[in-house]
């Protein structure tokens, strides 16, 4: 079924249709992959562009900066943005969708007010420092330490797979300030400036030629105290905050793009004769009612978000889950309808999508942790051992 939309939200469409109509014409060509400046310049742009015309943040509360839209204008935002060819997020990435929402549910009046603006404007940048090389599944167990010293604290460590750090001007990083707690409970979110002396940063390169990852290096690095994001050693709790909007919205748009693939796919193979094999048909259907259904689930994660405050609930986990499986079966199926001569040329359409598929059953919190978390707080099944 459709949903039925009301009038004013079918008001509020025309409307962002038709800004979408005059604007994307003019925007300039996209940069090239590689060029992080220049791609950090194009996406600030049009950051600022959404600014300007009411749209940034639409869906933050009013407190928070943003327009205080409802979820389904939200997801309606989202929807025609993506059916219109609109820029993606890009190098704001982490700071609309992680750490904003992040400082937006448990940041200070005064961290609010530091912070947010400059996201919705498209002013900073963000990069996101979680992960580390003996700590990637298992996060609670990393190893970057954070002394403290009057004022700062003095951060050591290394981070990977660190989001857009060699453009970043902010980091939302997770340290460990009590070594002697629990790993879970030894824990703070800092957002730590990426110029402070001390920090090196060497991009990573990707199956796919891409460098939107790094290794970070931290030498003790001095991080103001009143740049901590909730209680000292209370940082696990936050986390689990940012990983939520992480895994329970900020991917909606991506299920909008993935539905216009599937359409994209079953056009291309009438074209080259590929659709008169039925098991492929049959694939492409069953994939389409896949992002059909997690286009639903999008809808009830987000109506869930407003409901209790802008934050998803655990079943953001079920949406992270299967998003990621249907995403790598999708690109499985691009390759069948490419054939052999065209599946492995990384200058046609979908082949590059499918080497970076492979990463989202373990980029936002691999399956596995996935499954354990819709085991033990849906499911309610105990723990393992």
């Amino acid at each position: 079924m459709e949903l039925a939309y009301t009038e004013a939200e079918e008001e509020f469409r025309g409307r962002l249709r038709a800004w979408l109509a005059a604007v994307l014409p003019g925007l300039p060509p996209k940069p090239s992959p590689d060029d992080w400046p220049a791609r950090r310049a194009y996406d600030t742009a049009w950051q600022r562009m959404l600014y300007d015309a009411g749209y940034a943040g639409l869906h933050w509360t009013v407190d928070a900066g943003g327009q205080g839209a409802t979820p389904t204008q939200h997801l309606i935002f989202l929807e025609e943005t993506e059916k219109a060819g609109a820029p993606y997020v890009g190098a704001n990435f982490v700071g609309l969708l992680h750490a904003g929402p992040t400082i937006a549910a448990e940041g200070t009046a005064g961290q609010r007010a530091r912070w947010l603006p400059p996201v919705l404007r498209g002013d900073e940048i963000w990069c996101q420092g979680f992960s580390e090389p003996g700590a990637g599944s298992d996060l609670a167990a990393l190893r970057t330490r954070a002394v403290r010293d009057g004022d700062d604290y003095v951060v050591s460590g290394q981070k990977i797979w660190t989001s857009h750090a060699e453009v970043a001007d902010w980091c939302e990083l997770l340290v460990r300030t009590d070594p002697d707690a629990p790993k879970h409970r030894g824990i703070s979110w800092l957002a730590m400036p990426m110029d402070a002396p001390g920090i090196t940063v060497r991009p990573l390169r990707t199956p796919a030629g891409s460098t939107e990852f790094a290794e970070v290096f931290l030498d003790e690095v001095r991080v103001p105290v009143r740049n901590r994001v909730g209680a000292e050693n209370d940082g696990w709790r936050v986390t689990m905050v940012t990983l939520s909007f992480e895994r329970g919205t900020a991917f909606v748009g991506e299920v909008v793009a993935c539905r216009r693939t599937v359409d994209a796919l079953a056009a291309e193979a009438r074209r080259n004769g590929r659709w008169d094999d039925p098991v492929l048909r049959r694939r492409l259907g069953r994939l389409n009612a896949e992002f059909r259904a997690l286009w639903r689930l999008t809808q009830a994660n987000v109506g869930e978000a407003e409901r209790t405050g802008g934050v998803p609930g655990a079943g953001a986990s079920v949406f992270k889950l299967r998003y990621s499986g249907a995403r790598q079966e999708l690109y499985e199926a691009a390759a069948e309808v490419l054939g052999a001569e065209g599946a492995f040329d990384l200058d046609r359409e979908w082949v590059l999508d499918r080497l970076s598929s492979l990463a989202y059953t373990i980029a936002a919190g691999t399956s596995q942790i996935q499954r354990n978390i819709v085991a033990e707080r849906i499911l309610g099944l105990p723990k393992g051992r």
